[in-house]
């Protein structure tokens, strides 16, 4: 039996009307983080899939990689920043602990002083849960938002643990919200099961275990993962919760729809797109280029599958991992998007 989850449905047609990314210009290969951990370029490819990925410069901040994936969402939606009503940034790496990184973004964008700015920590579903929040919050009002995935795992990672440190690069994604004339964003569903919370988790750094000099020489700094038990989580949580998804809201045979998944791992992304019948050539992906950028995957991936989407496709955004968590959107896309860049920038700190 499929969990419950909490699902929104449509009552006023909100859309993305823009799409914007950012990943460092620094290009990490696999004989780089895999000679540390002993792990070869062939192992890695023939795991995961990646071959390569992006990670931050030490000038560069998670809010600096979300403020020009921002920018770009906001000149493709062709939107003021002083007419955005909302900004979300999804993400787990934060330039700190306070203020919130969205306050930084918000600032750098130049949106109206007042304007309400946010973290949303669900982190890979993050983004997703700030999509269906922002959704939400603008339904009557005419407005528009700004919602955002960051992350910048690669100051979080072990260099010696073969498990994490292949996987993960560095990036920001982000889309403009507003009203549509189509369906847009027509339901969500959140869910998250807090008895599998450990599977993924940074132990060190909170109130639990404050940052010292004794949880930094006991490594609890370090992202941690069990990665069989999450690719087990997302076979046993994921794939049926998709399913159910799709039957609550069957749409037209004659419109296959689009898949966007996080990009946790490209062998597991191809196994949980041929499991739901989604064809091939609609199971989007950048895990090959970019690695697991987190909150950051679904918008980076969706960006770069725009120039393929043309008005009328439906489209499945699907986020899951730590919490553990997953988030899923139906879209109707708006219009098709020119490709403008291939997303390389300079997220510097401010």
């Amino acid at each position: 039996m499929t969990p419950r989850a909490a699902t929104v449905l449509d009552t006023e047609a909100i859309g993305i009307l823009g799409t914007g990314s950012c990943l460092p210009g620094n290009v990490v290969t696999n004989e780089e983080v895999g000679t540390p951990a002993g792990v070869t370029d062939e192992w890695i490819v023939r795991r995961t899939a990646i071959r390569e990925r992006r990670w931050a410069k030490p000038d560069e901040a998670t809010s600096g990689l979300a403020a020009t994936a921002a920018l770009r969402a906001l000149a493709d939606a062709g939107i003021r920043a002083q007419d955005v009503s909302l900004v979300i940034v999804a993400t787990s790496t934060p330039d700190s602990p306070q203020p919130p990184t969205a306050t930084a973004v918000a600032l750098e964008l130049g949106v109206t002083s007042g304007t309400p700015a946010f973290d949303m920590n669900a982190v890979c579903s993050g983004f997703v849960f700030a999509l269906a929040t922002a959704e939400r919050m603008l339904r009557g009002t005419g407005g528009h938002a700004v919602v955002i995935g960051a992350d910048i795992y690669s100051r979080t990672l072990d260099p010696t643990d073969r498990r994490t440190v292949v996987l993960f690069g560095d990036g920001a994604g982000a889309v403009v919200l507003g009203p549509t004339r189509g369906r847009g964003v027509f339901a969500t569903r959140l869910a998250t099961f807090p008895e599998k919370r450990d599977l993924i988790r940074v132990p060190a750094g909170g109130s639990l275990i404050p940052a010292s000099s004794t949880s930094l020489a006991r490594g609890l700094h370090y992202f941690t993962m069990d990665g069989r038990a999450v690719r087990h989580f997302v076979e046993s949580r994921v794939g049926p919760l998709v399913r159910d998804f799709l039957d609550a809201h069957p749409t037209d045979s004659a419109r296959q729809p689009h898949l966007v998944p996080h990009q946790a791992n490209g062998r597991m992304i191809e196994a949980l797109g041929a499991d739901l019948g989604f064809l091939p050539e609609h199971t989007h992906m950048t895990v090959q280029q970019y690695g697991n950028t987190g909150a950051a995957s679904v918008p980076i991936t969706l960006d770069r599958a725009a120039e393929r989407l043309a008005t009328g496709d439906l489209v499945v955004l699907a986020g899951f991992g730590g919490g553990m968590a997953a988030g899923l959107a139906l879209v109707e896309w708006e219009a098709p998007r020119a490709r403008r860049d291939d997303g390389t920038c300079q997220g510097r700190l401010r």
